[in-house]
């Protein structure tokens, strides 16, 4: 049975957004098939049984009402003007009438539960807004055989959908509201309107939030062709378009590339005379050069940042931590950490507007201090990046990642109970924001594999190693280093809980995967079969086996 979703008939009785509600409208109907309607209901929130929908193709009962289309016109003006809890208030109020008038399905529902949807999300309830959302979504999608209204109206649905589930840390999900309502628009909107741009560059940044860059780069260039001949190759829509451009080339390897688009950016804000933009994509340069080698270049860009900005200011701070990570790589160790002083000091003292700048500059800085094997300065530094983000809106993808490395130096320092919430944490949000299939959350599952093999619970692990061999050998194939140890690591389970036959297939596996990447693995070949004869002995019951091992040796470079 379709109806006005539980979470909006609390929102109507509920605080904050109870304040001067208007009467709880009726339920609306489901869509049922055409070929035999279901019988009336009582529904938990009203003792009135709801009448039969009419068929999905079939007309409205009657006309809307003019208050409640007044309403409906009223609530997208509040709307426009930023004033959610009216807007949220109109929209309500309009649906009941709307409902008696359509039995539910209608182009104006629609829109007031788009309405509704949009307010609750601004207003920070977003449980709420995605329930309305995906009832405006049911209700449009069967309908967009009704020309450019229809689809003007969808689009805006799917549109507004796709933010509240970026919001709420369904990024992946929220690729597919984005893609629709790109290809909705295409249907009504002039092919080079501004509207259409922003629609592309939506879709596009959109897939490279999910890293994605391999389908999010022909849509940014799509967007940027657009763009350019609306405005001109130098101008500020150009190079809004441009700076999602670097982080698809950047994603895809091509660094050159990246930093060529990187400069125009960088000319036209210097031209406008953007301080602050102009520091941040220079950072931003300077980080690409590292990436192509050029440290000298990368710290004379850096150093031209420190000089323009004030000495107190977010960009100067993240200055400092992009030199810091120049100076670790040349293992100046002592320089690397005073560089990280003055940044913490500065974003410590600062309270910045920009949340995901600041936690990713935290996790910068934590990273680096790992790399330094300073494990406890980079846990501390991740529990309050993890606590500045508490709250937040669209961070989950921040949160998912640094409880991933959490998790795993929790691991490495041998706290495994602290570390095993960090890990199902991880998984949970990095499912939800890169899907099933992304190389990080292969590494969540192997680690807690690992953790759960050290807790004696070896039955646990062999189910997260698993999924972490599915994950890792998509991502990096069968011959990778970390997919032959996930099959290790499995051999190990194995043999811990005894099942010897198990734990010898998986390192022959491990042997197989070895001699397929040929003569340079000489080493890990032969002891891997050193491994495998002591999983026979250990079967065969010899008190002198010596199994598992956890891991294969790791031998130094050269």
């Amino acid at each position: 049975m379709r109806r006005l979703h539980r979470s909006l008939l609390l929102a109507a009785r509920s605080s904050p957004l109870a304040r001067h509600r208007p009467p709880l409208p009726v339920p609306l109907h489901p869509l049922f098939p055409l070929h035999r309607p279901p019988p009336p209901r009582t529904l938990p929130f009203s003792t009135a049984a709801l009448p039969t929908p009419p068929p999905r193709d079939g007309a409205p009962t009657a006309q809307p009402t003019a208050d409640a289309l007044a309403s409906l016109e009223a609530a997208e003006r509040q709307e426009s003007s930023g004033d959610h809890q009216k807007a949220l208030d109109l929209a309500l109020k309009a649906l009941g009438p709307l409902q008696e008038a359509h039995g539910g399905w209608s182009l104006p529902i629609a829109r007031a539960l788009r309405l509704a949807g949009a307010a609750t999300c601004r207003l920070g309830s977003l449980a709420d807004s995605l329930d309305s959302l995906e009832a405006a979504a049911e209700i449009v999608d069967p309908l967009q055989g009704g020309g450019a209204e229809a689809a003007t109206v969808a689009a805006a649905v799917h549109d507004q959908l796709a933010r509240t589930k970026t919001a709420i840390g369904r990024r992946w999900e929220a690729v597919a509201s984005f893609q629709r309502a790109l290809e909705l628009k295409c249907r009504f909107l002039g092919a080079g309107s501004a509207e259409l741009g922003d629609a592309y560059r939506d879709a596009a940044e959109a897939y490279a939030g999910v890293l994605c860059f391999d389908k999010a780069l022909p849509l940014c260039l799509k967007a940027l062709e657009i763009a350019e001949k609306r405005s001109g190759e130098g101008s500020a829509e150009a190079a809004k378009v441009r700076r999602v451009l670097v982080v698809a080339y950047t994603g895809l390897g091509r660094s050159e590339e990246a930093l060529e688009q990187n400069e125009l950016v960088r000319m036209e804000y210097e031209r406008l005379g953007l301080d602050a933009e102009l520091s941040l994509i220079e950072i931003d340069g300077a980080s690409l050069r590292i990436l192509l080698g050029r440290t000298e270049d990368a710290m004379n860009e850096l150093k031209k940042v420190m000089k323009r900005a004030n000495k107190e200011s977010e960009e100067r701070a993240l200055a400092f931590v992009a030199m810091a990570k120049i100076l670790c790589s040349e293992e100046r160790s002592s320089d690397s950490r005073r560089c990280l002083e003055i940044a913490r000091e500065t974003l410590d003292a600062k309270r910045s507007v920009n949340t995901e700048r600041v936690a990713g500059a935290y996790t910068e800085i934590s990273m680096l201090y790992e790399s330094m094997n300073e494990f406890e300065m980079s846990l501390c530094l991740m529990k309050k990046t993890l606590a500045f983000l508490e709250g937040a809106s669209g961070m989950q993808h921040i949160q998912g990642s640094i409880s991933a490395r959490m998790g795993f130096l929790l691991l490495l320092t041998k706290r495994i109970d602290e570390s095993v919430p960090f890990l199902e944490k991880a998984i949970e949000k990095l499912k939800n924001c890169f899907g099933p299939m992304h190389f990080g959350l292969g590494f969540a599952y192997k680690h807690l594999g690992e953790a759960y093999i050290e807790m004696g619970q070896p039955e646990s692990s062999i189910k997260f190693f698993g999924l972490a061999s599915d994950i890792i050998n998509a991502a990096f194939g069968p011959k990778h280093e970390d997919s032959i140890e996930i099959l290790q690591c499995t051999a190990n389970a194995y043999g811990l809980m005894g099942s010897y036959k198990n734990a010898m297939d998986f390192q022959q596996r491990v042997i197989d995967a070895y001699e397929s990447c040929g003569p340079g693995s000489d080493y890990e070949i032969r002891e891997a079969h050193r491994l495998l004869e002591q999983i026979r002995k250990k079967a065969e019951g010899s008190p002198s086996a010596v199994f598992p091992a956890n891991t294969l040796p790791v031998l130094p470079e050269n």
